[in-house]
C-alpha cells in the first residue's frame, strides 16, 4: 500500500492507496472514507481469524478490541484514516525480524504482514504514569502511527532522556530506565517534569510535541461541574 499523510501536522489524515486485493488492517473507528467496492472484515485478531486473548491484551495497551480489515477490489482502492485526538501521523516500514514498540493509542493501521502483539514494559512504565503494556509491532510491512501534536524522531546513539508523556514509539534495540529529571527528586517534581525515561543504545525514539495526559488535566480543571 502507498500512504500519503495529508493535512498535517495539526489535524493529519492518512490517504492509503491500495492495489487490487491488498489488505490494510486498522483500529476500529479510524476510517473516514473509502472506495465504494472496498471490502471490510471485522475480527479480534488477524484477517480471517479470532484471537480474543490478543484482543484483550490490546485493550490493556489502550487500543480497540476489534480490528477492521479493508481489502481493495479488482480496480484497487482508496482509504482515508484518522484518529480521535488532533495531531500528526507518520508511516514506518518494518523489515523482517524488526520490532517497534508503540505507546497505547498511537497505532492506527498496518499492512497484512505486520503482527500486533503486547509488550510488557514493566512497573517502570506504571510508575511513570504511563501504561504498563505497550504494543509490539513485528513482521514485515508498513505501519501508520499517530501522535498528539507534531511528531518528530530523535536518533539515539548512547543515552537520551525523554519525558514519559511524549513518547510515541521506539525501536526495540533501545532499552530504557525510569529516572528523575533533575539532580534531586525535589527539583524534578517542583519543576513539573517528574519522572523521565533514559534511553540507552542505538535506535530512534519518535516523540509527540504535546502530552495528552497533561492536556486532559489542564482542560478538566477548567470545566465547570454540571
Amino acid at each position: 500500500m502507498n500512504t500519503t499523510i495529508e493535512c498535517g501536522p495539526g489535524c493529519s489524515t492518512a490517504h492509503v492507496a491500495m492495489a487490487p486485493g491488498e489488505t490494510c488492517t486498522s483500529e476500529a473507528g479510524a476510517m473516514i472514507a473509502m472506495s465504494g467496492d472496498m471490502g471490510i472484515e471485522t475480527t479480534t485478531k488477524k484477517r480471517g481469524g479470532g484471537g480474543v486473548l490478543k484482543a484483550m491484551k490490546r485493550m490493556l495497551a489502550g487500543e480497540s478490541f476489534f480490528l477492521n480489515h479493508f481489502t481493495a477490489g479488482q480496480q484497487g482502492g482508496e482509504l482515508y484514516l484518522a484518529t480521535t485526538m488532533p495531531g500528526d501521523m507518520m508511516t514506518y516500514q518494518l523489515q523482517a525480524g524488526e520490532s517497534l514498540i508503540v505507546q497505547g493509542g498511537s497505532y492506527v493501521a498496518c499492512e497484512e504482514g505486520v503482527e500486533i502483539d503486547l509488550s510488557w514494559q514493566g512497573f517502570k512504565s506504571f510508575l511513570s504514569g504511563e501504561r504498563v503494556f505497550w504494543l509490539n509491532l513485528n513482521g514485515e510491512g508498513q505501519v501508520i502511527l499517530s501522535s498528539f501534536g507534531a511528531i518528530y524522531p530523535i536518533e539515539i546513539d548512547g543515552e537520551h532522556i525523554v519525558d514519559t508523556g511524549h513518547i510515541v514509539a521506539f525501536n526495540e534495540t533501545l532499552d530504557f530506565t525510569l529516572t528523575k529529571a533533575g539532580k534531586s527528586w525535589a527539583s524534578s517534581f517542583l519543576g513539573g517534569e517528574g519522572l523521565v525515561c533514559k534511553f540507552r543504545g542505538r535506535g530512534t525514539v519518535w516523540c509527540q510535541s504535546h502530552n495528552a495526559v497533561g492536556f486532559g488535566r489542564t482542560l478538566g480543571a477548567k470545566l465547570r461541574p454540571r
